[in-house]
């Protein structure tokens, strides 16, 4: 019988010692469906003993969560929000992680020509000439933030456009789902096209436009507003990600001998 007690306890010891610390972090869907996450969790909790739950959203949700303190962090891409956000105190500082950039995707056929577009605006500007199908996010997210501020730099306004412009209020990969079925154009990150497995008649048309620099930066909600949050588990997983081990798996992961991210941290 004392053995018996004996045993109970030890298992008990070895378990809770294995139990990891959890925290939550608000991820943009374009984060999610580019495939790093997998690469990153696993070694995450192996480095550093923390289950990071994800929150999949778009950007604007994102910085929605971190504000009302549903979330330890968030790992987000639309710097002008971001700054806000921290102008508000939902944040304690902006660490830029990582980036790649965003790229147009549309029919093979491009009966827009957007392949030969000078500029990112002159994409836009021919797409809306010919007033060929282009889905949009409609989302609130980076990418869409990005999107608009696109359309009013080529002097375009969608609320002014016909049928041919389709919001779907959506992630990137079911916005890119519905482009695929309706062979039309769309604005996505360059890493959720390369992962994205139901191309159908789609290809990369246009990309290069220094103006497509897509920056992605980690976020630590601010514990002085929400006592709950967990800021030691935020500030461990913040030194994890500018580390040498970050770096080497972020520029390493690549699809088809293409990189999807480039580490830019400063360490």
């Amino acid at each position: 019988m004392k053995r018996f007690l004996m045993g109970v306890v030890a298992t008990a010891v070895l378990t809770t010692s294995t139990l990891a610390d959890e925290m939550k972090m608000a991820v943009t869907t374009s984060f999610h469906n580019s495939g790093l996450s997998d690469i990153l969790l696993p070694e995450i909790k192996n480095d550093l003993g923390i289950d990071v739950h994800l929150l999949i959203v778009g950007t604007g949700q994102a910085l929605r969560l971190g504000a009302a303190g549903d979330v330890d962090a968030i790992l987000v891409h639309s710097r002008k929000a971001e700054e806000k956000f921290l102008a508000n105190g939902s944040g304690t500082h902006r660490r830029e992680i990582m980036y790649n950039d965003f790229v147009f995707i549309g029919p093979k056929d491009d009966s827009a020509s957007i392949a030969v577009a000078t500029a990112a605006t002159d994409a836009l500007n021919k797409i809306a000439d010919t007033s060929a199908l282009f889905v949009s996010r409609g989302d609130d997210s980076g990418t869409h933030k990005k999107e608009l501020s696109l359309w009013s730099a080529a002097g375009l306004d969608p609320e002014t456009f016909g049928d041919w412009y389709r919001a779907v209020g959506a992630g990137m990969g079911a916005a890119l789902n519905t482009a695929s079925g309706m062979n039309a154009y769309i604005m996505a990150d360059r890493a959720s096209w390369l992962n994205f497995q139901n191309k159908g008649d789609l290809a990369l048309l246009y990309s290069g436009d220094p103006v497509l620099f897509n920056q992605y930066a980690y976020i630590p909600v601010n514990s002085e507003k929400h006592a709950h949050v967990k800021a030691d588990l935020a500030l461990k997983l913040e030194n994890w990600l500018v580390s040498d081990k970050a770096k080497d798996l972020i520029n390493a992961y690549k699809i088809n001998g293409e990189t999807l991210f480039v580490f830019n941290a400063e360490q």
